[in-house]
């Protein structure tokens, strides 16, 4: 039903611009892509942080094809609609409907419905190692998204502060997936709802003064759906409205639910924490300098516990540099966790604690992914990786720096280095025996020749060294194509 509900959306806005007069036109773009590798994986930097279209299996690739009709920010009214489908091989699926989305904005408002890609609101999702709530790791999510997208002055303070937000309902679509690679050993959810929202404020105006600054804070919930114990019991969870309503104000659930949930909150809460402070030159110079923290439950969500664990990352664009017009540096450490020790409180220890979050796992949902791939920081590694087929993050206590920086040295040329390092400990139920080690290298160049408009071509080498993923040598070539189908008119 809801499938039937997004094309007929955009088969009407399509319907409806094909009887207008064209100020405004369809974006098309299509690209061939090809992973050749040798180890038992496709490298991590080629398979991380691509929306979700690509494989860990190596030696992989896809045809793909989208078109768009982008919303023109500039009217007071606009619309926007995207098909994106791949015909990839060694993947989870045989075809991909990677993007299907009709959007609207007026004035600062904005709907979309549909799978779009989109990433966290903190850092460059192309240079980033992630944002850990939001990366570009793991596959859209077909939702209703509404809110104001992009900020927007707050009345009567003279544009010296903005805000932005959104709330968000929708449902996974990996159950199928789920059900043909789980192992049955391994607990696992299907039919999971999803539930966003966001609200973040920013002080300054770069307009009139350089100096810019941004808070926000980010949760979401995986809710309702099914769970499938080794056992062979099935939890079903509540889908009614007040579970709805949990979703969006972290309650426990009603008595007669799991006890994990009648004791803390229905479904699986998480959030982040955001700060960031811009400094932009007249000359277009910018220099970004943020911190993400994230959390599990009410103890990080508030200041019960030292907030250790979190992203540090520093951005600088440098727009009249050809050699380094990106500079990108980061350093993360997720190993605290609020401590390793957690209980309930009971008759006999009428103490609560709130240790061991054990990031983005879940007792009775998947954990925080989509097709096997973390939806968060691809550093704690996705359950696609794990040969024994459980759903489970078994690396999430880690610590890591990234780097990534890239260039224009001439106008057809260009390049970009991501190189990223990191040590992990395993998780806190079950730690590694020996600290394990991972060494990420990705090495692309990118050819947009003036003789060819449209044309592009990526040729990559990545590597993994060490023993999280193994030793992985890899290259990607891609060729892509963008135009027009119509040729905007001038307004």
């Amino acid at each position: 039903m809801k499938f039937r509900l997004i094309c007929f959306l955009i088969a009407l806005i399509g319907f409806t611009a094909a009887h207008a007069e064209w100020t405004d036109s369809i974006r098309y773009r299509g690209e061939l892509k090809l992973n050749l590798a040798a180890g038992e994986h496709t490298p991590f930097w080629l398979a991380n942080n691509q929306y979700g279209l690509s494989s860990v299996e190596k030696n992989n690739g896809y045809a793909r094809i989208g078109l768009f009709h982008d919303m023109d920010t500039t009217r007071r009214f606009t619309w926007g609609a995207g098909v994106d489908v791949a015909a990839p091989v060694r993947f989870t699926s045989d075809f991909v409907v990677q993007q299907l989305y009709a959007e609207a904005k007026y004035r600062c408002l904005n709907l979309m419905v549909g799978s779009k890609e989109i990433s966290g609101f903190l850092n460059d999702p192309m240079l980033s190692s992630g944002d850990l709530m939001y990366s570009a790791s793991a596959r859209p999510i077909p939702q209703v998204r509404a809110g104001i997208f992009n900020y927007a002055d707050v009345w009567g303070t003279h544009r010296w502060f903005s805000v932005k937000g959104y709330i968000a309902f929708g449902k996974f679509t990996d159950s199928d997936w789920v059900k043909r690679w789980v192992n049955p050993a391994s607990p696992y959810a299907l039919g999971t709802l999803y539930h966003s929202k966001a609200l973040w404020i920013k002080g300054g105006d770069a307009r009139k003064f350089p100096l810019e600054v941004e808070w926000g804070l980010e949760m979401a919930t995986e809710f309702g759906g099914a769970t499938y114990l080794p056992s062979g019991k099935v939890i079903k969870h509540s889908e009614s409205l007040m579970s709805w309503f949990r979703s969006v104000v972290p309650l426990p659930a009603d008595k007669g639910a799991p006890e994990g949930e009648s004791t803390n909150v229905e479904g699986n809460m998480l959030g982040s924490w955001n700060w960031a402070v811009n400094w932009t030159s007249p000359e277009g110079w910018a220099l970004r300098v943020y911190y993400q923290r994230y959390f599990e439950d009410h103890s990080m969500l508030w200041v019960h516990y030292p907030w250790r664990d979190g992203l540090w990352g520093l951005h600088a664009k440098m727009p009249n540099n050809r050699w380094v017009n990106n500079l990108l540096l980061e350093f993360i450490y997720m190993k605290d966790q609020s401590g390793p020790i957690y209980w309930d409180k009971h008759p006999q220890v009428p103490e609560q604690v709130s240790g061991r979050d054990d990031y983005y796992n879940h007792y009775l949902y998947n954990g925080w992914e989509h097709w096997g791939m973390g939806i968060g920081n691809p550093m704690a590694i996705s359950p696609i990786y794990n040969a024994n087929h459980h759903m489970y993050f078994y690396s999430n206590r880690y610590w890591g720096h990234h780097m990534a920086l890239t260039g224009q040295p001439t106008p057809t040329v260009g390049y970009k280095v991501m190189s990223s390092y990191q040590r992990s400990w395993g998780q806190y139920d079950m730690p590694f025996k020996e600290v394990k080690d991972s060494y990420n290298l990705l090495l692309q160049l990118n050819l947009t020749p003036t003789s060819l408009p449209g044309w592009r071509a990526e040729v990559a080498y990545a590597m993994d060294l060490g023993d999280l993923v193994g030793r992985n040598y890899g290259l990607m070539l891609s060729v892509s194509k963008t135009g027009w189908i119509f040729t905007p008119k001038k307004r």
